[in-house]
């Protein structure tokens, strides 16, 4: 590793991919954190040269094996698809992962990223941002300390527009795990148990095909899980909904908590507690979701606790995603089982 200017160590960063969201959120956290973006792979030689150039990164290169032997950890954030070769491949390097949701396509793929980094001895995180937001910090401990009672329901309302920039492999390529429900379902799935701290066990779904997504490929989702509680959450999910404002609640036996404008990669939104007493905004402190992200990966690079999302915490949020493709598919409930 290289070292910041107090001589604390300064980790190496080499980008899989050369993406939008590493352009818009990931560059700029890593750096905030502490970081130094080191090099980018990209298969496309001109596309890698011009990231590189714009974002003022040293190395560019169309070989994972060149990226290594740069970097101490790695941002996988290409098609879903590509996950599973390059993680694997990254800890075959020694090389410490932050993998993009989903973490692969199945879940028997998903379970060896995550074994193949555990024998490698290196860290493996699922970049599920939402977990870091402040609206779900302060949902998560107010349930812990018991102020809504029994939780009893929960309703997840992550509806929106994909913008047009990002109308490409999500709702055109089957191949790559393309759809709603794999893109923006696994995020709901994460946050749940998340805020929660429960478990799905099974899902019921029925899916929407508006004519964003191209063939089979649905844009739109509305479906329930059964928590291992007993408590049960709704979820809808769309990329056509141009109007729609995103919401987390839960719904307990002596209150109610309400999120607004939360399920979004922006440091924003409220919380307000209902309950006999009336409404109460619970005190927030926004950041940078991804910039906090990549301070706890750091951290745990150090070993010094675990990464916001793990890599079983990708395998649990994929396992709901999956689960409710199959209840869409068969028309009956689907147990969540991810193999762990």
């Amino acid at each position: 590793m290289a070292t910041n200017s107090d001589g604390a160590a300064r980790v190496r960063w080499g980008l899989i991919g050369a993406t939008t969201i590493a352009r818009e959120w990931m560059i700029a956290a890593i750096r905030a954190a502490g970081g130094q973006i080191a090099g980018v792979m990209s298969t496309n030689v001109a596309r890698g040269a011009a990231y590189a150039i714009e974002h003022n990164i040293p190395v560019a290169t169309t070989s994972l094996d060149q990226l290594f032997g740069e970097v101490d950890a790695v941002y996988v954030a290409t098609t879903n698809d590509l996950h599973h070769g390059q993680v694997l491949a990254a800890a075959k390097a020694g090389r410490h992962v932050l993998c993009e949701k989903p973490l692969a396509l199945t879940l028997a793929e998903a379970r060896q990223m995550v074994a193949a980094c555990k024998a490698a001895g290196v860290v493996v995180a699922t970049n599920h941002h939402l977990r870091n937001a402040a609206t779900h910090r302060a949902m998560r401990a107010a349930i812990a300390e018991g102020r809504i009672g029994r939780p009893l329901f929960a309703r997840v309302s992550h509806a929106g527009y994909l913008p047009v920039h990002l109308q490409g492999w999500r709702i055109k390529d089957p191949k790559t795990g393309a759809g709603v429900v794999m893109d923006i379902t696994v995020h709901d799935a994460d946050t749940l148990r998340f805020v929660l701290g429960d478990e799905p066990v099974a899902v019921s779904a029925m899916v929407q095909k508006a004519g964003m997504g191209e063939g089979e490929i649905e844009d739109g989702v509305i479906g329930v899980a059964r928590f291992k509680s007993g408590l049960l959450a709704h979820f809808h999910d769309a990329f056509t909904s141009r109007y729609a404002k995103t919401a987390f609640e839960v719904h307990g036996s002596e209150g109610s908590l309400f999120g607004a404008d939360c399920m979004t990669q922006r440091p924003i939104g409220t919380v307000t507690l209902r309950n006999g007493e009336g409404d109460v905004l619970l005190p927030l402190t926004h950041e940078n979701l991804y910039e906090r992200s990549v301070r706890a990966f750091h951290a745990a690079m150090r070993g010094e606790g675990a990464p916001s999302a793990t890599g079983e915490d990708g395998v649990r949020s994929m396992a709901m995603a999956l689960a409710t493709l199959a209840a869409a598919r068969s028309g009956r409930e689907t147990a969540v089982d991810p193999g762990l």
